[in-house]
């Protein structure tokens, strides 16, 4: 009973009867009700407040002369870093072959632990005594010029290591197929590192800049060059089928990261027994604005992707290696972070006090004149 005294003094829409007010029961447990309610409704829209919230629009995207940031960390569990190179492309005929600068490779073993990691780079340093390009050697007082093998642009080339040899046949569209027969190669041990890290693996990552028009970029085994029109692959003179692309993707993404950005090719991994081939992954890049709270704007970009698996049936056959081709939206997504206005939550607590104080009254009213008729009725031995 004293629980229920209480209650009933609760009740905030006290009756008129006569010349007092009457509190009830229902009247005490309709206010409880009321007083949780508009607690949880005004923290709930005191969060909102404080909440940052994202505003999203769509647009013509018409920004020109901007380059696009491709940064990329891959494993290839079965393919050897001296082997593994990054070629970029695009529609604007700009070609970038065996790309080194800003890219770092880890050599792994067959359980994922780190042997070497450097920047890239394949072969030995160069060696300080070439051969002569014409035979023999000269005086320690004279200058040592190693032969190109038939690559030279002009008689003052030279090529001084395996690698300088390799570039000289790639800007001519000439595979390098037996580096036994070059000095350079043979003197650096080239054959003798690359067998050296048979069964292993390769991490590579990174970030590439290109043009912001659509292109590719892949990673290959061997180096790339260009003969008739056609790209072909310096393959070291070995057999395709010995080249396993099975890969993991940890992460790939255009430009900078912002808040909420899903990159689906995130922990992607692609592995199959006989997995020579040309692994494909098409990409539609989104250009993205993200301003925050504070003004400040970030460039980037999202991206959706489809993929396609070619085996090496079928002639022209495909060249080994993950290809990336991207193609760019001419829509623009922009995000703002945006405060709630102080007179629009101001305006919500007010709606949300004054409608369940209303709504409330309301019911209590139906509660207590029902009561009543139905006491009255009693009384008078109608009811029932």
């Amino acid at each position: 009973m004293e629980i229920l005294n209480k209650l009933r003094n609760l009740d905030a829409y006290p009756k008129i009867n006569e010349d007092f007010y009457s509190r009830t029961l229902s009247g005490g447990l309709i206010t409880l009700f009321s007083s949780i309610a508009i607690l949880f409704l005004f923290f709930s829209e005191l969060g909102s407040y404080l909440h940052v919230v994202t505003e999203s629009k769509l647009s013509v995207d018409t920004s020109r002369g901007e380059t696009l940031r491709v940064n990329f960390d891959v494993t290839f569990p079965a393919l050897a870093c001296s082997l593994l190179s990054v070629d970029a492309m695009d529609i604007s005929g700009e070609q970038h072959y065996d790309i080194r600068h800003d890219i770092i490779k880890k050599r792994i073993d067959h359980l994922d632990n780190v042997i070497e990691s450097k920047p890239d780079g394949i072969g030995a340093p160069k060696i300080e005594k070439p051969l002569q390009r014409h035979g023999g050697r000269l005086d320690h007082n004279e200058t040592y010029c190693g032969s190109c093998y038939g690559a030279e642009v002009s008689d003052d080339d030279c090529c001084n290591s395996c690698e300088e040899v390799r570039e000289a046949y790639r800007k001519k569209g000439w595979a390098l197929s037996n580096p036994d027969f070059i000095d350079q190669c043979k003197r650096e041990g080239f054959f003798q590192k690359i067998k050296e890290e048979d069964g292993e693996g390769c991490n590579i990552h990174g970030f590439v800049e290109v043009n912001k028009v659509a292109g590719n970029f892949h990673f290959s085994p061997g180096k790339s060059f260009r003969q008739s029109n056609f790209q072909l692959f310096d393959l070291l003179a070995l057999q395709t089928e010995n080249f396993n692309i099975s890969h993991k993707i940890n992460k790939l993404s255009f430009g900078e990261k912002f808040p909420g950005i899903i990159n689906p090719l995130d922990g992607v991994q692609w592995t199959q027994e006989t997995s020579c081939g040309m692994y494909q992954y098409f990409i539609k890049v989104v250009p993205t604005t993200y301003t925050d709270i504070k003004g400040h704007k970030i460039s980037s970009n999202q991206f959706s992707v489809t993929e396609h698996f070619r085996g090496p049936q079928g002639y022209p056959q495909p060249p080994p290696g993950v290809f990336f081709f991207y193609d760019l939206s001419p829509i623009k997504v922009t995000y703002n972070e945006e405060n709630v206005s102080l007179l629009h939550f101001l305006t919500n607590i007010c709606a949300i006090i004054g409608g369940i104080f209303t709504v409330s009254g309301i019911i209590d009213t139906f509660l207590y004149h029902g009561h009543r008729a139905i006491k009255k009725k009693m009384e008078i031995g109608k009811y029932g």
